[in-house]
């Protein structure tokens, strides 16, 4: 027996001067850890797929609503529900032209006495390229 003893006394001398023991408990922690952290993520990630969802279903049913009311409408059925606010009618600034003279100046005599009005002339479009 006392072999055997020797032999574990040995081991453990052994066994304390190296750090691979230390090492392994240090590095599974760290991975702990991480599979901790990845955890929590996906929860966290799987909860707001979840709302999102639920978002989107609530979107769809009212699309569903929407798109009955569009089909009465086509058939000639009038508009049930809240009727859309009156909008106010607001005055706009007077937006025709002002009517420009011809000035003359002293060395030329004026062609007529009357005021010439020049008007604009609306523009054409360009032509579409092919």
């Amino acid at each position: 027996m006392k072999i055997l003893d020797y032999v574990k006394r040995a081991w453990n001398w052994l066994l304390g001067k190296t750090t691979i023991d230390e090492k392994v408990v240090d590095t599974y922690n760290k991975v702990e850890d991480k599979v901790e952290d990845v955890v929590k993520e996906t929860k966290r990630r799987a909860r707001r797929v979840k709302e999102e969802a639920k978002d989107v279903a609530d979107a769809v049913k009212e699309v569903v609503e929407q798109s009955k009311d569009v089909v009465d409408a086509a058939a000639g059925s009038k508009r049930k529900g809240r009727r859309p606010s009156q909008k106010k009618t607001t005055s706009r600034k007077n937006t025709t032209r002002k009517t420009t003279t011809k000035k003359t100046t002293s060395n030329t005599t004026p062609k007529s006495d009357t005021k010439k009005t020049t008007t604009r002339k609306p523009r054409r479009k360009p032509a579409a390229k092919k």
